[in-house]
Order: C-alpha cells, then structure tokens, then sequence
C-alpha cells in the first residue's frame, strides 16, 4: 500500500517503499555505485621535488586520476550513496545540483551510472572544459548569473520537477564516513607509512564545500595523530573571515575565480572547530603555484590545486627556517586541460588584472634557498 511522503523539495510523492521495482531498482544502483569504489577509491600520491637536507618531504595526492578527473568523484559517490540508502533518489527523476563545476561532472556520472536525469545549476562563466564533460555523462546545464542564487534555483527546480536536490554544500561533511573506509585521509596515511615522515605534519586542503577538511581533521582527531590540518581560502571567499571571527554569517558580494572552491558564504558542510589553521591566498599566487607545479613535475592542475600548494609552500618553509623535519601534505584536485583558458591563459590574467610575476619570484626563492621571501 502507497502512502504520501514530503519530500526534501516539499513535493509530496505517492510512495511505497516495499514495492519489490523500487527495491530491485535501489539494490542495483547501490552495487553500481559501490563497484565503482572497487575500481577507482585509491589515487597516487605523488612527490614534490625539495633538497633532501631540508629534511622535509612535501607530496601531492593525485585526485586527477579518478574517472570523473577530480576530488569531487570521492564526494559524488557519497553523495549518490547517501541520497540512494535515504530514500531520496528515485528512479527517472532528475538529481540536481548546485555547482560550480567538478561536482556537477561527477554527479553526472554516477546519474548516468545508475539511469537517472541530471542538471547542474552553475554560473555562467564556468569554464567550457568543464560544461563539455557534464554534457558527455549526458548532465544538463543550466546556468545563473549570480554564483549566489545557485541554492534557491536548485530547491526550485527539484520542487518544479519531483526530483532530488543533492545539496553538496549541506551534506558533503556527512554522507562521507570519516572514520575510514578507505576515504582521502585513510588513504593518505596508508601509502605514507614506507617513507621517512610517515605521519605527517601537515594536511593543507582547500575548501568548496568544507567537506574534504572536515574528513581530514575529524579522521586525524580519530586516529590520535599529531598531525595538523590548514585549510587553504582564495579571494572573494568567506571561510577565512568566518573562521576568524567566528562569525558564521559572514558573506561576500562576488563569486571566486579558482574555481571549485571558495564561496559567498560560510557553507554548512564547513566545519571550523575541527582544522588548526587557514592560510588567505590571493589569486595570482594560487596560478603562479600551478604553473610552479608543472615546472616541477611536468603535470599541469586546476586553480584550487595551486591555492593549496601556496599554503604548503609556505608551511613549507616554515619548518626548514626552525630546523623542523617532518613532511607535509596537500592535494592535486583536477587536471588543467580544464582551465587551458583560464590559468595557462596569459590572456585572461591580463584581463583579470592577475600580476603571477611577485608570487612566482617567490617560489622560485624557496626552492633555491629554502627561505621564504619578504
């Protein structure tokens, strides 16, 4: 027998959770899903040329090589098995999601993994790499002009059309299990313990939804290590400011530039009391770092990945200026052929009145003196 359920949209559904269609139907979309976790959980760890006498080690964990590309496949799989084991996807119905780009390419995966529609709500001027992949797991993208709206918009639409608003910047710090299983920090840990530091110093993220540093930091207070975890911020992103006055409603007027991370507002799955540090780093720096990457291991990232390798960096050289030996940790979240024509584009720093010139002098000192510049 059916009975009504208000849904997280405020759409009430007729609804029988026993009939045996729906439960053959979830069964199969969860294995989906956890099949894919066998195949592609883990990611390569990656070494970040320094002077051995430094006595200070500093790795890159590659989360390019996910199938989807990015860190964001660890969260869209979650997400899809939080949603799934909670009732809230249901077969032919769209899923929708807020983002502003490498969420939206992996939820359309997992929805076209397990048969169900997608949208993703996102701005206007998300790069065209990352609409050309939505679009190839058959997403569909519809587009704001204010990266603000993107909420109210999603709720909308899941209203309009019956279906699931995911709600990354909600649920991204819970549908994870911190704990373990084999999550980003687990992973860490575990391919770390052949090398000389095998419990690092630091973990430096960077924050969209807050979800990535609160798996860090809660699975570190778990485990008892001693190791700390900062939290990288770019411009025209609140983290930093809420974090620091402990202001929870602390907003900004526009939208970040490295994108996938920084946002208008402190997100609920941002979870401060958990991490030791955060670190504001301007736009120009997070670039010059990528491009300071690539020099180095001839592999090319997104902007966020560069955000976190400025704090690392700098971290970095705190520990060799007071004699501190230890390694220290940050993450390679996407490739940069997404951003060929944003961060490799002289052209669009110009037009963004970006100077990389400074920041990049300064990493160029580091690596040869050990010192960070004044």
């Amino acid at each position: 027998m059916s009975t009504p359920q208000q849904t997280r949209t405020g759409v009430t559904l007729d609804v029988d959770h026993s009939d045996a269609a729906y439960r053959a139907w979830l069964k199969e979309a969860v294995r989906r899903v956890q099949a894919d976790a066998n195949r592609s959980a883990d990611t390569h760890l990656l070494q970040f040329p320094l002077p051995e006498r430094w006595g200070v080690d500093l790795y890159l964990k590659d989360e390019s090589t996910h199938p989807t590309g990015s860190l964001k496949h660890r969260l869209a799989r979650s997400l899809f098995l939080y949603g799934l084991c909670n009732g809230w996807i249901r077969p032919d119905r769209p899923v929708i999601e807020a983002s502003s780009g490498s969420t939206a390419v992996s939820e359309a995966y997992f929805a076209k993994l397990i048969g169900v529609p997608f949208i993703a709500v996102m701005p206007r001027t998300t790069s065209a790499e990352k609409i050309r992949l939505i679009e190839f797991h058959a997403g569909r993208c519809h587009f704001v002009d204010d990266p603000r709206t993107m909420y109210e918009e999603s709720a909308r639409l899941a209203a309009e059309t019956g279906g699931h608003y995911m709600d990354q910047f909600t649920y991204a710090e819970r549908a994870t299990d911190w704990r373990g299983n084999n999550n980003i920090a687990e992973s860490i840990f575990r391919q770390l313990r052949r090398e000389r530091f095998p419990e690092p110093a630091w973990i430096v993220a960077t924050a969209g939804t807050g979800g990535t540093s609160a798996t860090l930091a809660r699975y570190v207070h778990y485990m008892q290590y001693d190791t700390r975890v900062c939290v990288a911020d770019p411009e025209n992103s609140c983290f930093f400011e809420g974090w620091t006055t402990g202001d929870p409603d602390v907003t900004c007027d526009c939208g970040s530039r490295i994108e996938g991370i920084g946002r208008p507002r402190m997100e609920p799955s941002f979870v401060p009391g958990a991490i030791d540090r955060m670190m504001k780093v301007p736009d120009a720096a997070s670039v010059a770092a990528v491009r300071a990457l690539e020099r180095a291991i001839g592999r090319k990232a997104g902007g966020s990945t560069g955000t976190g390798l400025w704090s690392a960096l700098k971290i970095v050289s705190e520990m060799v200026s007071e004699g501190r030996r230890g390694s220290v940790v940050t993450l390679l979240c996407d490739p940069g052929d997404r951003y060929l024509d944003k961060y490799y584009s002289d052209t669009w720093l110009a037009a963004q009145g970006l100077d990389i010139g400074p920041y990049t002098a300064a990493i160029d000192s580091l690596l040869e003196t050990g010192v960070w510049p004044d």
